[in-house]
C-alpha cells in the first residue's frame, strides 16, 4: 500500500472508532497535517451527526467548514469527548512527536482538553526513540535566540524555522540530532525555559489510542 492509502485507511478506522461519542449535541476535537485531512474529509459523511468540532489550526478549521461542519471555539466548549490527530513519530508508550506543521501549541491545549485522545498514523512513524523528526519548539519572537542557547545546553542543535509564523503569532524552533530517552521529562525541562510557549513533545499527555496502518491493516495500539 502506498503511504496516501495507508492514511486512508487510519482516517476509515477513526471514523469508526468516535461513532460511539457522536451526537447532535456532541462536538469532536479535530488536529492538522495531511493525515488530519483526510479523517476531515471523511467526517463530512458524518456532519449531521454531530454539532461541530474544534480544530487545532485555522488550516483545519477553514476545511471543516467547506465540508459544512461547524466550528467552534474551545472556550466555548471546554472539553472535547474525542480529539483525533496525527503525529510526526509515535513510540510504545504513545508518546509522539507533533508539530511539523507549527499547530502544535493548539493541538496541545485540544489534547489537554480531550477526554479521549486518538493518534493516526502510517507505520513508518512508529519508532523505538523518538528524535530522528526534529522536535519543534514554539517560542516568543524576542526570545528565540536565547531560547535556542538554552536548547544547545540540553543537546540540541535548534534552527530557526524561517518564514514560518505560527497561528499564534511566534515562531518555530527545530531542534535536530537530538534524540530523546525521557519524553516526559524533556518535555518538562523545555517549557521550562521562559520565552518556550510549548515544544512538540506530547508525552504528558499522550495518546491513548494508536491507529497504525501497516500493509497488514490497521493495528489498535495502546500504551505500553
Amino acid at each position: 500500500m502506498t503511504q496516501d492509502e495507508l492514511k486512508d485507511a487510519v482516517a476509515a478506522a477513526a471514523i469508526d472508532e468516535i461513532r460511539p461519542h457522536l451526537g447532535r449535541d456532541s462536538v469532536i476535537g479535530v488536529g492538522t497535517g495531511s493525515t488530519a485531512n483526510r479523517f476531515i474529509d471523511r467526517l463530512a459523511s458524518l456532519r449531521d451527526d454531530l454539532r461541530g468540532a474544534v480544530a487545532s489550526s485555522e488550516a483545519s478549521a477553514e476545511r471543516l467548514r467547506g465540508h459544512g461542519i461547524e466550528c467552534f471555539e474551545l472556550n466555548e466548549v471546554g472539553t472535547v469527548p474525542v480529539y483525533v490527530d496525527g503525529a510526526d513519530e509515535v513510540n510504545a508508550h504513545l508518546h509522539m512527536i507533533k508539530g511539523g506543521g507549527a499547530a502544535l501549541t493548539r493541538e496541545k491545549i485540544v489534547a489537554a482538553c480531550a477526554e479521549r485522545f486518538i493518534c493516526i498514523a502510517d507505520g513508518s512513524k512508529k519508532v523505538a526513540t523518538l528524535g530522528d523528526f526534529p522536535l519543534p519548539v514554539e517560542v516568543i519572537p524576542m526570545a528565540r535566540s536565547y531560547v535556542a542557547r538554552e536548547l544547545v545546553k540540553l543537546g540540541a542543535d535548534p534552527v530557526y524555522r524561517q518564514g514560518v509564523i505560527t497561528d499564534n503569532g511566534n515562531q518555530i524552533l527545530d531542534c535536530y540530532e537530538f534524540m530523546i530517552e525521557d519524553p516526559v521529562a524533556m518535555e518538562a525541562r523545555i517549557d521550562a525555559i521562559v520565552g518556550v510557549v510549548t515544544n512538540g513533545l506530547f508525552a504528558a499527555r499522550g495518546a491513548d489510542l494508536l491507529l497504525l496502518g501497516g500493509e497488514q491493516g490497521v493495528e489498535r495500539l495502546t500504551p505500553a
